[in-house]
């Protein structure tokens, strides 16, 4: 990493999975702050939370992460997603008791800076739509608005879909399934599905001797893509472990989403997606992950 950043007495340096106690509590209180101050439930459930998320991501070989200092103290952390050709961006925290201070955009130019050294094709991230202040900030930084996107929870009434059978990932589908990616998205995220193989989260729909659709996880860590809706939708049915605060759906395809709501699944909370850089109309039904 190049030399620490300075900026308004605030430094920035990479983050070691030593910082993640500290980043924890600060990720955790300034979520849950957020999401009060709009009348929104917090995301996360409990401060332990917060810390184990950022002890997995400050540890993974493939995400940059920073933290911000001011006066020697921890005020903030961000990291990068670096799993694939379009870095993912997030999450993003700052101290509620030094918000509102720039630290925010100082954490944000820093990864976007590291993702053009880094010659990255594009960024992309998830922002919570209620959060004005930050939406504001994203667009000034350079990126622009994609979709609405709507977190669900709850597991739908139809468990299975006739002629969708689901069934867990294996290591061969990994060719198959990078290219129904490269289909709908025009890249491929085969480092983030070979990990959802190897713990056991991954799941594929085949027909006709083809795989239809994958999904790496299910909920906020996992993405899925499908060559049709009815794909996609048996897969949102096989779905047991979900992460984080639900699945994240695009509320463009109304199709899918009046499905899941007809089958009982609620909205959590609506999110924005956000690129900068490349960015690929999709050309099939997907779920994003909220890193990327």
């Amino acid at each position: 990493m190049s030399s620490p950043t300075l900026t308004s007495a605030v430094r920035t340096r990479r983050a070691t999975p030593a910082d993640a106690a500290d980043c924890g509590r600060i990720f955790y209180e300034a979520f849950v702050a957020i999401n009060q101050s709009h009348n929104f439930p917090p995301e996360l459930p409990a401060l332990e939370a917060g810390v184990g998320i950022l002890q997995m991501l400050f540890s993974h070989p493939s995400f940059y992460c920073v933290v911000a200092e001011r006066d020697g103290r921890i005020v903030g952390s961000n990291c990068l997603d670096e799993r694939s050709a379009i870095a993912g961006l997030g999450p993003v925290s700052v101290d509620p008791k030094v918000q509102n201070s720039g630290i925010g955009r100082i954490l944000m130019q820093t990864l976007i800076d590291h993702a053009r050294e880094q010659r990255f094709a594009g960024v992309r991230l998830l922002q919570s739509t209620f959060h004005s202040r930050s939406l504001a900030l994203y667009a000034k930084l350079g990126f622009d608005v994609r979709e609405p996107m709507s977190v669900m929870q709850g597991r739908p009434k139809v468990r299975a879909i006739n002629g969708y059978p689901v069934r867990r990932a294996a290591e061969g589908d990994l060719d198959a399934c990078n290219r129904l990616c490269e289909q709908v998205h025009g890249y491929n995220r085969s480092v983030e599905l070979r990990e959802g193989i190897d713990h056991g989260t991954a799941r594929v729909v085949e027909r006709g001797g083809r795989i239809t659709s994958y999904a790496s996880a299910f909920g906020y860590l996992g993405h899925a893509v499908a060559q049709s809706n009815e794909d996609l939708q048996a897969l949102i049915a096989a779905a047991e472990d979900v992460s984080g605060a639900g699945i994240v759906v695009p509320t463009r395809n109304a199709e899918v989403f009046r499905w899941c709501l007809n089958n009982g699944m609620t909205i959590f909370q609506p999110m924005t997606l956000m690129t900068m850089g490349l960015y690929n109309e999709p050309a099939g039904a997907y779920l994003p992950s909220v890193l990327q």
